[in-house]
């Protein structure tokens, strides 16, 4: 390795997980990854990477540790329960790359503090395609001194920006979610209203492209709703745990939220009564198609 090149122990290896750890090693990192499902982390062992028994064996010798697991309590968890504040060396800076709440992204960097390790929030946005393109947005909130120290790693897996000190990546994250929720329910309205009136679908999202109604929303989910192609990418349940983290820290700050009330309503209808909590977040559609009672 060179002398940008770093030791970096990777927690979680999910499918956002498992591209970022490729994106790491093409660039020359040495990567010691660790799975709870043991049979994940040994899939991407080959090369600058080492699937890793324990949390603890990942931790040592780490310049750098990163989490991408499932939520805010997950991490913290995993960094009590294998005590990383001691394993970690010293100076070591743990990046929380998972989606969770600014109090608990605050709550754990006070945890790592104990042991001298210092803590960036950087949640990510883009998907498993951002994730293996290295094209993330990277949402990190922390220090200067400690960004600048992960910047050069993180810039393997996407473009990071510092928004605040730590905790405001989480909650870049969170208003970033609200934005894709209010996206995927105005391109699903969208897409049923060209189809029930006979439009193409596809020449549709051609039309509006370079448009000011265009995005990645309308281009990438529209046509998974055009296509009934809802394999999951970003899954339905989860984006239901971050509208649902959404109107708490709103709450917390005395906001009303209606819209995102809205959304949080619908994804809860289609995870708990329609079955689609498994599904792509873009399966908001089903949940509308089953409203006007076209399913």
């Amino acid at each position: 390795m060179d002398g940008t090149s770093r030791q970096i122990a990777f927690f979680g290896v999910g499918l956002m997980g498992a591209p970022m750890i490729r994106r790491l090693a093409a660039t020359g990192h040495a990567v010691r990854a660790w799975n709870r499902t043991p049979e994940r982390a040994r899939a991407v062992e080959a090369g600058n990477v080492v699937a890793c028994a324990s949390p603890r064996e990942a931790a040592e010798g780490a310049d750098i540790a990163i989490s991408m697991l499932s939520d805010g309590p997950a991490v913290l968890s995993l960094v009590a329960e294998n005590d990383l504040a001691d394993v970690l060396p010293e100076g070591t800076v743990f990046v929380d790359m998972s989606s969770a709440r600014p109090g608990e992204a605050r709550a754990l960097a006070a945890e790592l503090a104990k042991g001298g390790v210092a803590f960036c929030d950087a949640p990510v946005s883009g998907g498993p395609s951002g994730a293996g393109d290295g094209t993330l947005a990277i949402m990190a909130g922390c220090d200067p001194e400690v960004f600048e120290r992960v910047r050069p790693v993180l810039s393997a897996m996407g473009r990071p920006t510092r928004v605040g000190p730590v905790g405001a990546g989480q909650l870049a994250k969170l208003a970033n979610q609200l934005i894709v929720g209010a996206a995927i329910a105005a391109v699903a309205e969208a897409t049923l209203l060209m189809r029930e009136g006979g439009g193409d679908m596809d020449a549709f999202r051609d039309a509006l492209a370079g448009g000011l109604a265009d995005s990645k929303v309308l281009q990438l989910h529209g046509a998974r709703m055009a296509a009934g192609d809802f394999a999951p990418h970003g899954r339905a349940v989860l984006h239901l745990k971050d509208m649902d983290n959404i109107l708490a820290e709103a709450a917390g700050l005395g906001l009303e939220l209606p819209l995102g009330n809205d959304i949080r309503a619908r994804f809860a209808r289609l995870c708990d009564e329609l079955d689609g909590a498994g599904l792509d977040h873009s399966a908001l559609f089903v949940e509308l198609l089953d409203r006007n009672g076209r399913i």
